[in-house]
């Protein structure tokens, strides 16, 4: 016994010494590339930092004037519309999705082909969908065109920029929101479904009284990660519109990126950023709050 004793502390050590190995690079991957960044950056907004010059401190001067811009109120705007039509039809799509895949079939190759879009690089996908939305030769209004319908500026109307992108990119991100619902149901318990069915429940009826409820923490997750994903819209607005037209998708990234990398003005856009940090960490933690995620319906 004695023996055991002392042997216990000296694995449990090395033990530690392995998990240190393991998670060394990534907790320095962590403070390099995120920790230290964040930290500069809020240090930032309160300075006027030019990329050229040393930092002057300027107190609170950045966030006064970000509350009297009319620009950033608008980026705002924009990108709360974004966020409201990109998640609204991306999650009702990825859930339709994943539960036929769940209920009629649970092929790989399903599953992969559904997932290729998300594997094709953000830049391309805004190309792709550029030129099949041109105005004069784009694929979309020459099938359009042989319904009698007249040619549409997807991205070049300012009622229609905001709603084109955001559809785009739940074209590209619908298959990978999917197979993450898909994964939460197969959490499932099947003998729900047998005995629900054996009750006489009807498929909505088993989808609203015992899928959407089980599926709730999954979906809390879900949620949190494709909101916080669409307000960092910056790629397809950046090849496809450059923030127009007349500043109707200049979304808050964009903004971000003009005032630092256009103007200059990098302690201005370090302000803009931390405002849509506390403005991200706010919603996260509304969804937390709202959708009980930490709770399961499961027994």
């Amino acid at each position: 016994m004695p023996n055991e004793a002392r042997e216990a502390p000296s694995w449990r050590k090395r033990e530690a010494r392995v998990a240190f190995v393991f998670l060394a690079p990534a907790a320095l991957g962590f403070l390099v590339f995120f920790a230290w960044p964040m930290v500069r950056g809020i240090y930032l907004s309160f300075t006027d930092y030019d990329l050229l010059t040393a930092p002057e401190f300027t107190g609170l001067d950045n966030y006064d004037r970000l509350l009297a811009d009319d620009v950033f109120w608008n980026s705002l705007w924009v990108t709360l519309q974004y966020v409201l039509i990109n998640i609204g039809v991306q999650t009702v799509v990825a859930l339709l999705l994943a539960v036929l895949i769940h209920r009629l079939t649970r092929s790989v190759v399903i599953r992969g082909i559904i997932l290729l879009p998300y594997l094709v690089s953000n830049v391309v996908v805004a190309l792709l969908w550029y030129w099949m939305a041109d105005f004069n030769l784009g694929i979309l209004n020459e099938m359009l065109g042989w319904v009698g319908v007249d040619p549409q500026g997807f991205f070049g109307d300012p009622d229609m920029a905001i709603p084109t992108i955001a559809l785009v990119n739940v074209w590209r991100h619908m298959g990978y929101t999917a197979l993450l619902i898909f994964a939460g149901l197969t959490m499932i318990n099947r003998d729900v479904y047998e005995a629900a069915a054996v009750d006489g429940a009807s498929e909505v009826r088993i989808f609203f009284r015992i899928t959407l409820p089980l599926l709730r923490p999954v979906l809390a997750m879900v949620l949190i990660i494709t909101v916080i994903g669409s307000w960092q819209i910056f790629d397809t607005v950046a090849v496809a519109t450059q923030g127009g037209p007349v500043d109707a998708t200049r979304v808050v990234q964009y903004y971000i990126y003009d005032q630092a990398f256009t103007r200059f003005d990098m302690g201005y856009a370090s302000a803009i950023a931390v405002v849509l940090f506390l403005i991200l960490a706010g919603v996260a933690f509304a969804q937390l709050k709202l959708m009980r995620a930490g709770e399961s319906d499961q027994a």
